[in-house]
């Protein structure tokens, strides 16, 4: 089992940045895939950006390529993004997840952060 903690998030005007970090603790780290989700109220979980065990592969939502960077630091046991030219629609709360299999839906993803609160304002 992995515990996930987020942290990272506030709030930002638009066209700003912010660097979201995923500490993770428990088992071997390294084991697992890595995705990072969002939850704007009254919307579903939805899916932005995942990475492999060992940061060659990388996904992303079609909303956010080009302006998020996922990546991970197996020695430090954490998953980064960086989100650069925020829009109002990025507003989300901002969870981590961690399984053994690289995947883009919320349903594949056994352990989750609590979340970080983005709220970028226009």
């Amino acid at each position: 089992q992995v515990q996930l903690v987020e942290s990272g998030g506030g709030l930002v005007q638009a066209g700003g940045s912010l660097r979201l970090s995923c500490a993770a603790s428990g088992r071997t780290f390294s084991n697992y895939a890595m995705g990072w989700f969002r939850q704007a109220p009254g919307k579903e979980r939805e899916f932005v950006a995942a990475i492999n065990w060992s940061g060659t592969s990388t996904y992303y939502a079609d909303s956010v390529k080009g302006r998020f960077t996922i990546s991970r630091d197996n020695a430090e046991k954490t998953v980064y993004l960086l989100m650069n030219s925020l829009k109002p629609e990025d507003t989300a709360v901002y969870y981590c997840a961690a399984d053994y299999q690289l995947a883009t839906t919320r349903y594949e993803y056994h352990y989750w952060g609590q979340g970080t609160q983005v709220t970028v304002s226009s």
